[in-house]
């Protein structure tokens, strides 16, 4: 396995430092929460990875974790209840299962914890829980991230742990690719991915026959199709390199040719003047990769860019062709406990917000469905105007109630909606706002 480093050159390390865990009978052991289309991946990827092993799992549904170990081969399984009943399951050598995510966090037999569930409130009470007890956390929540992502990095940098994205997921990629031509001393301009499908108004109906083919939740697909989660996904890469939006919902470039070509379909200057851009390009190849936009600094470097089949320039495009998501997860966890390397994380505050827009006509009283449903759609706004504007971020849409109608495309604002009670969520946000208060103040929905 490649680790990109901060220098940009290929350091062959993490293989190796597993091979070596293996040898010594010291496997990393972490613990999965949330056991989805995702998770079950992660699972089956067990039979397969060395020096690591997944010593728990939590699930909200257990005979749903258990009939997902029997899946993927998992032989010696115990259901828990207690601390004392997980540890000893993990020294047996079994996998605790549970569906009680404060023994997966607290148990000092559990190095590290990823979390893979895709839901934000549930997800944020794992992550935040997960720190307090100093574990090393992994996320495949995009959504969360890309909400509060900011002030549970500096909850992780606080106590000593690394929160990081995960390798394999899109945004992870681009963060590989952005270090490495970083480290070649270009100037990443434009961080990017490639989508097959943008249509803001598919839902759940729609999405369902796909979905059932793949095994995935309907909710799920159809955040793919309506642009949420590639918008969480920009979210997340923008406010890992302070890159920004050049439009509200980014440019969307429908593209049919391969990346090679994108570079005549942006300008040097704006990007520049902008401060570098988070974007995606619908239908190029290769497809569902990732790519990334840079600029030579001198006339050099022009020179071997060109050696090297780049083009002429000024924008020069580098790609990666693939994303494996449960296949390379893992090895995030090897980089965060061995090396205290995170793939992808908030460099500061919030740079690019996520808001929600109505996929329908929405009626004062509807209760809103969430990410993936027939109500509303994630589009990336830059944070500042996202927060002038008083603009709802999509991951706090779920169950928030409306007290005015808002039409169809619109942007719902937090004085739209009444927030459901009791959430972590919403007080991870003020927080937020009080930490990065100089990226804009929020209004609180009461």
């Amino acid at each position: 396995m490649t680790l990109l480093g901060r220098s940009g050159s290929h350091l062959i390390i993490v293989d190796n430092a597993l091979v070596r865990r293996e040898a010594e009978n010291r496997p990393i052991l972490y613990g999965l929460s949330g056991v989805g289309f995702i998770g079950r991946g992660i699972l089956n990827q067990g039979r397969h990875h060395r020096g690591l092993r997944c010593a728990a799992v939590c699930n909200r549904t257990i005979s749903t974790a258990l009939s997902t170990l029997r899946d993927a081969g998992v032989e010696k399984v115990e259901p828990v209840s207690s601390l004392d009943a997980f540890d000893q399951a993990v020294r047996s050598g079994s996998v605790a299962v549970t569906d009680d995510p404060a023994l997966l966090c607290s148990s000092a037999s559990i190095e590290c914890v990823i979390e893979a569930t895709g839901h934000v409130e549930y997800g944020a009470r794992v992550v935040t829980t997960a720190i307090e007890h100093g574990k090393q956390v992994v996320l495949l929540n995009a959504e969360l991230d890309g909400t509060v992502g900011p002030i549970l990095k500096a909850k992780a940098d606080k106590a000593g742990v690394i929160y990081t994205g995960c390798d394999g997921d899109q945004p992870a990629v681009e963060m590989n690719l952005f270090r490495f031509v970083s480290g070649l001393g270009l100037d990443p301009l434009l961080c990017g991915s490639i989508k097959g499908l943008h249509d803001p108004y598919r839902n759940p109906a729609t999405q369902e026959s796909f979905a059932r083919r793949w095994g995935q939740s309907a909710a799920m697909v159809t955040s793919f199709a309506d642009g949420t989660k590639v918008s969480f996904e920009q979210a997340i890469v923008a406010n890992a390199t302070g890159m920004r939006v050049a439009k509200r919902g980014m440019s969307g470039l429908v593209h049919a040719g391969h990346v090679d070509e994108l570079p005549g379909r942006y300008d040097v200057d704006e990007l520049r003047a902008l401060g570098g851009v988070v974007d995606f390009v619908v239908g190029a190849r290769p497809s569902p990769g990732v790519f990334l936009l840079a600029a030579a600094r001198d006339s050099t470097q022009s020179r071997f860019l060109r050696l090297g089949k780049l083009g002429e320039g000024p924008l020069y495009c580098f790609y990666v062709p693939y994303h494996l998501t449960a296949l390379e997860a893992p090895v995030t966890v090897a980089r965060a406990v061995d090396f205290g390397d995170a793939a992808i994380a908030p460099a500061a505050g919030p740079v690019v917000d996520v808001i929600a827009l109505a996929k329908r006509d929405l009626r004062s009283g509807e209760v809103i469905d969430g990410l993936g449903g027939y109500m509303a759609y994630g589009a990336c706004e830059n944070h500042d105007t996202a927060r002038e504007q008083g603009l709802l971020p999509m991951g706090m849409a779920e169950g928030s109630v409306l007290r005015h109608h808002v039409g169809r495309d619109a942007a719902i604002r937090i004085e739209d909606v009444i927030y459901p009670p009791g959430r972590l969520v919403d007080a991870l946000l003020a927080e937020q706002d009080e930490t990065f208060p100089q990226n804009g103040a929020r209004r609180d929905a009461v």
